[in-house]
C-alpha cells in the first residue's frame, strides 16, 4: 500500500521520490516544493526500500536548511533521525575529528575565522601589514574553494601575484603547527585524506550508500570534488547520488559557487537521469512569465518552463520615474494605499541590488510612519562604516565631541591608546580637544598619531566655508565650537570662490554641495581604504554605503549651515527610528532587503527597485557575470506571490553627483505584452528607429557633453518645448545638463551646438 505522503505529490515530485538506480539530478524550479521532495525521498528510502538510515547522508549549505530538512524528514519517518543530515562544513568537521592524524590536525582542533586567519598570516609573514594580510587571506580561502594548494600549477588563476604561492605556503606551514583548521579546510582536507588513503576511502564507501545534496547550484569546486570522492563515482559500485538544485538560481559566485557543477552534473556522473520540477506553487502565471522572459536569455542553463498551480493574477507593472526621490514616494504611496484598503505592511517587500539603496526608503518610511524592517543587514545609520564617517563629520562640527573623538582617533590605528585618550580628554576639561592635544606632552608615537589626526582634521575643516554672520550670535554649541577656525577665514573665503559653480537655470551662482566635503572625509581620513579592505575579505558593501552617504549630502550646501542642517536631518531620522522601535509595532512591517538575501523567501507583493544600468545590472566585465546578474533578477522576480512591480529612474544621485540613468538592459527583455507600463518611457527605452529629428537623437538623455564654460556633464532631461501657442514644427529641443562641477543648466542645442559638444562625436 502506498504511504500517505506520496499521495500529496504531483507527478513530477512523485517520480523524483521513487526514482532509483542511476544518479539523479532534480532540476527544481522556484517554488516547486524541492524541500518536500528531498525529505519525502529520505522517508521513502527508509520505509519503502529498507535502506539503513545510518547509510544515508544528506547535506545542504546552512544550519537553518539542515535543521528544517531533519525536522521534516522525521515527521514523515521517525527513523530519519539516524541519518546524517548536515551542512557540508559540519560533515567535514565530523570527518576530521574521526581521522585527525591522517589530516595532520589535532583531535581537539578549532576552526579559525577570517580574523584568526589574518592574525596567523601576519605571524607567518611579519612583513605583511594587516590590509595586505586581509587581501591574501581572501585569496587563500578562494584557492581552497577551488581545491588549489600552494604548489598547484593553476594557483595563478586565483592571484597572479608572484609572491602568493610563497605567502600561501607560509600560512599553511604555520596553520599546521597550531593543529587547527580554517573554514576552507573543512572541505579540502577530507577530500585530500580520502584521495591519498584507499583504506579510509573504502570505509566511507562502505558507510554511505545514499548521498543527497540540496541547493547543489551553490556548491564550489572543492565540494564537487568531495562529493565525487564520497560517492565513489569512478568505482564499480558507487553510492546512489541525488542532487537537487536550480541552475537559474545560482547567484553566489562571489562566494566561490560554481554554476557549472550543476550544468555538467550529467556528464560528471555517468548515466544520470534528469527530472524537472516545473509546477510552481508560489506565484501567479503572469509573474512566472516575466521570470521566464528574462532567464531564457542566458545561454548557460539546462532549461525549464514553470507553470503556476495558482493560475493567472495581476499583470506586473514597469514604472518609469524621474528620480530616486520619486521612486521612494511612489513605493510609499503604493504601500499606504494598499494598507488603507485593508492590506498589511508585511505583505510588501522592497528589493534592491545593494544595501546602500535602503537609505532613501528608510528616510521616506520614517517620515511617513510606515513601519519597516531591514533584513540581512543593520539599518543604514547603524552600520559601522556610516557611524565612522558621521563621527568624523560630527567632530569637525564640534571638536568637543568626546564620543566621536574616541571612535575616530584610532581608525585607522594611530597609536593613541585609551590611557592617552583619557589624559587628552581630562586636559580638555570641556574645552577644545584639539587644543588639549597641542598642549599635552605625548609619547613620540602618540605625538606622531596626534599630528596626523590634526592634519587631516585641519584639511577637512578648510573645505567648509565660514558663515557670513558672527558665530557668537549663534546659540548652537556645535557651531560655536567651529569658531576655532576663524583665523583661517580669509583663506577659506578664497577656497569657497574656487569651489562654487554655476548651477541654476537663471544664471545665478550656487554654492558647491556638501557631498564634496563628505566625500573628502571618507577619502582623506582613510575610511574608504579601511572599509574597502573589509569589503574584499567579506564580500560586504561598506564602500557603497559610504558612497550613498555622500549622495545624501548632495541636497545641502557646502558651508557651516549646510553641515549642521545635514547632521540635524540625520539626528531627526535616528530619533524617529528610535520612536518606531519603542512603539511596539514589531509584527506588521514592510521588508527592505537585498535580492541576494531573498533566496528561499517569498512575499505577497514585491517591488524590485533601481532597475537601471550600473545599478542592476552592475557593470559586468564579461558575459558570465552578466548571466549571473540575470539569474539574480530571476530570483527577485520569483519571490513575488501576487503582485510585482519594477521601478526605474531617469536620474539618480551617484558618487555625490546627479547622473542620468539608462533603463536596465533586463527591462527590454521583459515580454511587453505581459506587463503594464506606468509613467513616461525614457528615450533610452524606446527604439531610435523612428526618431526623425537628428538633433533630438544626438542630444538625448544620457549623452556625455562638454561645454566651454561649464566643463564636462551629462544630459539628464531632454524634451521639446511646449510653450503655449507653439506650432509643432516650431518647437525647440531643450536639454538639461548636469555638470561634474555640481550644477544643472538648460540649453537649446539647435543654437548652442558649437559650445555644447557631444563627447562621442569629438
Amino acid at each position: 500500500m502506498e504511504p500517505d505522503y506520496l499521495s500529496v505529490l504531483n507527478d513530477q515530485q512523485k517520480e523524483a521520490v521513487v526514482h532509483e538506480g542511476s544518479s539523479l539530478l532534480i532540476l527544481a524550479g522556484a517554488g516547486s516544493g524541492k524541500t518536500r521532495v528531498i525529505t519525502t525521498k529520505i522517508a521513502y528510502l527508509i520505509s519503502q526500500k529498507n535502506i539503513n538510515p545510518f547509510s544515508i547522508l544528506a547535506v545542504t549549505f546552512t544550519k537553518k536548511a539542515a535543521a528544517e530538512m531533519k525536522e521534516r524528514a522525521q515527521l514523515l519517518e521517525e527513523r530519519s533521525r539516524y541519518c546524517q543530515i548536515r551542512t557540508f562544513h559540519s560533515w567535514g568537521a565530523y570527518f576530521l575529528r574521526k581521522y585527525p592524524v591522517f589530516a595532520g590536525v589535532s583531535p581537539d582542533f578549532t576552526v579559525y575565522d577570517d580574523d584568526d586567519m589574518v592574525t596567523l598570516l601576519m605571524k607567518a609573514v611579519p612583513s605583511l601589514k594587516k590590509k595586505d594580510a586581509s587581501h591574501y587571506v581572501k585569496k587563500i580561502s578562494l584557492a581552497k574553494d577551488y581545491c588549489l594548494l600552494p604548489d598547484s600549477e593553476d594557483l595563478f588563476t586565483v592571484d597572479s601575484d608572484s609572491r602568493f604561492p610563497e605567502i600561501y605556503k607560509a600560512y599553511e606551514d604555520r596553520l599546521k603547527q597550531t593543529g587547527n583548521v580554517d573554514f576552507g579546510d573543512l572541505i579540502l582536507l577530507p577530500y585530500l585524506v580520502m584521495k591519498d588513503n584507499p583504506k579510509i576511502r573504502h570505509e566511507i564507501h562502505q558507510r554511505y550508500k545514499v548521498i543527497m545534496v540540496d541547493e547543489y547550484q551553490d556548491s564550489n569546486v572543492a565540494q564537487f570534488n568531495l562529493l565525487k570522492m564520497l560517492s565513489g563515482a569512478e568505482e564499480d559500485n558507487p553510492a546512489y547520488v541525488c542532487v537537487v538544485g536550480d541552475d537559474d538560481q545560482s547567484i553566489y559566485k562571489f562566494r566561490g559557487a560554481e554554476v557549472r557543477n550543476i550544468l555538467n552534473f550529467q556528464k560528471d556522473f555517468k548515466g544520470t537521469d534528469l527530472i524537472r520540477l516545473e509546477t510552481n506553487y508560489r506565484s501567479t502565471q503572469e509573474i512566472l512569465d516575466c521570470a521566464d522572459s528574462i532567464v531564457r536569455n542566458n545561454h548557460e542553463r539546462i532549461g525549464k518552463t514553470l507553470v503556476s498551480h495558482r493560475g493567472k493574477g495581476v499583470q506586473p507593472a514597469l514604472v518609469f520615474l524621474p528620480g530616486q526621490d520619486d521612486e521612494t514616494e511612489f513605493c510609499s504611496e503604493l504601500i499606504s494605499q494598499s494598507v488603507e484598503k485593508g492590506g498589511s505592511y508585511s505583505d510588501w517587500a522592497i528589493l534592491y541590488r545593494t544595501n546602500a539603496q535602503s537609505l532613501g526608503f528608510e528616510t521616506e518610511f520614517l517620515h511617513r510612519k510606515i513601519p519597516y524592517e531591514v533584513v540581512g543587514s543593520l539599518k543604514f545609520y547603524e552600520r559601522e562604516e556610516i557611524k565612522d564617517a558621521l563621527s568624523w563629520i560630527s567632530f569637525i562640527a564640534n571638536p568637543r565631541d568626546e564620543i566621536a573623538f574616541r571612535r575616530i582617533i584610532n581608525k585607522p590605528v594611530r597609536g593613541i591608546g585609551p590611557g592617552t585618550q583619557d589624559k587628552i580628554l581630562a586636559a580638555a576639561a570641556g574645552n577644545n580637544i584639539l587644543l588639549a592635544m597641542d598642549q599635552m606632552s605625548l609619547t613620540k608615537k602618540a605625538r606622531a598619531g596626534a599630528d596626523s589626526f590634526k592634519s587631516v582634521f585641519d584639511e577637512l575643516s578648510a573645505l567648509i566655508p565660514q558663515p557670513e554672520e558672527s558665530l557668537e550670535s549663534n546659540a548652537s554649541l556645535a557651531q560655536s565650537a567651529l569658531s576655532v577656525f576663524d583665523d583661517e577665514k580669509e583663506a577659506l573665503e578664497e577656497e569657497k570662490k574656487e569651489s562654487e559653480v554655476s548651477a541654476a537655470d537663471d544664471g545665478t551662482i550656487e554654492a558647491a554641495r556638501l557631498s564634496v566635503f563628505v566625500e573628502a572625509v571618507i577619502k582623506k581620513t582613510g575610511l574608504e581604504d579601511f572599509h574597502a579592505a573589509q569589503d574584499e575579505i567579506g564580500g560586504t558593501q561598506k564602500v557603497l554605503n559610504l558612497h550613498e552617504l555622500v549622495n545624501s549630502a548632495v541636497l545641502y550646501e557646502c558651508n557651516r549651515k549646510g553641515l549642521l542642517d545635514f547632521l540635524d536631518h540625520i539626528s531627526l531620522d535616528r530619533t524617529l527610528e528610535t520612536q518606531e522601535e519603542l512603539s511596539g509595532q514589531k509584527e506588521d512591517r514592510v521588508t527592505l532587503i537585498t535580492i541576494h538575501n531573498t533566496k528561499g523567501l517569498e512575499f505577497p507583493k514585491v517591488i524590485i527597485t533601481g532597475m537601471e544600468n550600473e545599478i542592476f545590472p552592475r557593470m559586468p566585465d564579461n558575459t558570465e557575470e552578466l548571466e549571473e546578474e540575470r539569474r539574480l533578477f530571476y530570483v527577485g522576480i520569483t519571490r513575488a506571490k501576487n503582485e510585482l512591480y519594477f521601478t526605474s529612474c531617469s536620474v539618480r544621485r551617484l558618487y555625490g553627483r546627479t547622473n542620468a540613468m539608462s533603463p536596465s538592459v533586463f527591462l527590454k527583455e521583459l515580454d511587453g505584452e505581459k506587463i503594464r507600463v506606468l509613467g513616461t518611457k525614457p528615450q533610452a527605452f524606446i527604439s531610435n528607429d523612428g526618431a526623425g529629428d537628428p538633433v533630438a537623437k544626438k542630444y538625448c538623455v544620457g549623452a556625455q557633453v562638454y561645454h566651454d564654460d561649464w566643463g564636462y556633464g551629462q544630459i539628464v532631461r531632454a524634451a521639446y518645448s511646449d510653450t503655449e501657442g507653439d506650432e509643432e514644427d516650431n518647437r525647440e529641443w531643450v536639454v538639461s545638463v548636469s555638470f561634474d562641477t555640481g550644477g544643472i543648466k538648460k540649453f537649446i542645442p539647435k543654437y548652442q551646438a558649437s559650445s555644447l559638444i557631444v563627447c562621442s562625436d569629438e
